[in-house]
């Protein structure tokens, strides 16, 4: 991974996202997956939505159900998928001039055997614009092809994931041209957490709405960028129903007619909710286009690598059932 910008530091000033949490808070959390019910949080005037399918729990709660083996649920292992370029923006704000709705991503990174924070990691996060584009191959169609015309999709998705969909397969095509949008790495600070400004995902045929992330660690941050070490993690953030229906009907999104795979059409979340990688979410439910706020907390084994490129889903090669050994392979 090589940049021409100076590397982040420390020193520099804290965002919200970068306060530390209580003081014996994170060493006895865990997630207890509820088997995906949703919850409404009732804000000023009633609009605040936030899911929360499982809820982490509090230090009581962790206490009780956690062991000396397990510190935190282990996130699941995906597939890189055919779009990923490695880590030539060294940036938080991945925006661009991309249109779409305004999205905060603030991830936490922990070793899930300690529940220590992983600093200075560098995470790398890349999805698709509001119509299914990736950037960096949009001469070939990456991801939905061009921005589609016609009718805009139904307020209920149809359809499923016929064989292997886009952005499914291990290993990653070369790009074709020089755009970079909605891409971007940045370091987690000493609490292990990062913050990223992008826009809500649109979809494209094959797939739910999703963003890719990759966590890179034992390297060092030098004046070209990120270099050496390993990939100890490759997931996908996943998006609740109700946020995706109602972002569907605003534009740009609205522009988007590709066919719409639902979370649990999708062939590639393991359908287990947090620790598979389904973003919290808060957002004004009667006005979402003015932004959304994603959050979760990804339990990593920092000693192991897993670079997404085994291929397959849940079950399969690189999936959440397959186990990785421990590599030198630089990333």
């Amino acid at each position: 991974m090589t940049d021409s910008r100076v590397p982040p530091t420390d020193s520099q000033p804290p965002t919200a996202s970068e306060v530390p949490e209580p003081a014996g808070q994170l060493a006895r959390r865990t997630v207890l997956v509820a088997g995906g019910a949703a919850v409404t949080a009732v804000g000023v005037g009633g609009v605040l939505s936030a899911n929360a399918s499982a809820q982490e729990a509090t230090p009581a709660a962790a206490a009780a159900t956690s062991t000396d083996d397990t510190c935190y649920t282990l996130t699941s292992e995906l597939v890189e998928g055919p779009y990923y370029i490695d880590a030539d923006k060294i940036r938080r704000d991945v925006t661009e001039d991309q249109e779409g709705i305004p999205l905060t991503l603030d991830l936490k990174v922990i070793d899930a055997d300690t529940c220590r924070p992983l600093r200075n990691a560098a995470i790398d996060i890349w999805h698709c614009n509001a119509t299914g584009v990736y950037s960096g191959y949009e001469s070939t169609g990456g991801g939905g092809g061009p921005a589609p015309t016609g009718a805009p999709p139904s307020g209920t998705p149809t359809g499923t994931p016929t064989g292997g969909p886009p952005g499914g397969g291990g290993g990653h095509q070369e790009p074709t041209d020089d755009d970079r949008f909605l891409r971007g790495t940045w370091h987690t600070d000493r609490h292990g957490k990062v913050t990223f400004r992008t826009v809500f995902p649109g979809w494209y045929q094959g797939r739910c709405v999703h963003i890719h992330v990759k966590v890179h660690v034992d390297g060092e941050w030098t004046d070209a960028g990120y270099e050496g070490g390993h990939t100890c993690h490759t997931g996908q953030l996943f998006f609740d129903e109700k946020s995706v229906i109602a972002t569907s009907v605003l534009e740009p999104y609205v522009s988007n007619t590709a066919t719409r795979t639902t979370l649990t059409e999708d062939g590639i979340y393991p359908q287990n909710g947090h620790a598979g990688g389904l973003l919290y979410l808060q957002y004004d439910r009667r006005h979402i286009g003015r932004g959304v706020r994603a959050r979760l907390t990804l339990g990593v084994a920092p000693d192991e690598t897993n670079d997404g490129e085994g291929g397959g889903g849940p079950g399969g090669p690189g999936g959440p059932s397959a186990s990785a050994s421990p590599s030198a392979s630089a990333s």
